[in-house]
């Protein structure tokens, strides 16, 4: 009688098992799901970002650009157009930003820096272990010596 009772709840306690086998995995595949939604919405903004203040930053280098050559042709001082060179650079990068390759070099220089300078990517202290955090926790926590005792 024993043995089948005890037949039965190995068998019970199988099925439990791969059920939370299965639960956890599907919970893992939910989560690593809404994490890379999170990521694509965060770059989409970033890039929605760099279009609009290429709207502002254009219509400034614009306006800029073209008072700046004309103050230098009026006064016949080439000089006053040196303003131009560097907001040419940033107006350049923006543009590379928002509408060029630039995040795909620099998606390929992340993937570069992974594959071959592991190193630099080490957190100080190594990574957070659940001993660390909750040691943490408890330092910060005004209920910890209540709980404690």
């Amino acid at each position: 009688m024993g043995f089948l009772l005890s037949k039965s709840m190995d068998a019970n306690l199988k099925k439990q098992q791969e059920f939370m086998l299965h639960t956890g995995r599907l919970q893992m595949e939910r989560q690593i799901i809404m994490q890379d939604q999170m990521r694509q919405r965060q770059m989409a903004m970033q890039v929605a970002w760099s279009r609009e203040f290429i709207k502002y930053f254009g219509t400034f280098f614009t306006v800029v650009s073209v008072g700046t050559i004309i103050g230098a042709y009026k006064k016949k001082k080439p000089g006053l157009m040196a303003p131009i060179v560097p907001l040419s650079f940033v107006l350049a990068y923006q543009m590379d930003s928002a509408y060029g390759t630039l995040i795909y070099r620099m998606r390929g220089e992340a993937e570069s820096i992974m594959m071959s300078e592991r190193d630099r990517l080490d957190l100080p202290h190594g990574t957070p272990t659940f001993d660390s955090i909750e040691k943490a926790r408890r330092a910060r926590s005004s209920l910890s010596s209540f709980l404690d005792k």
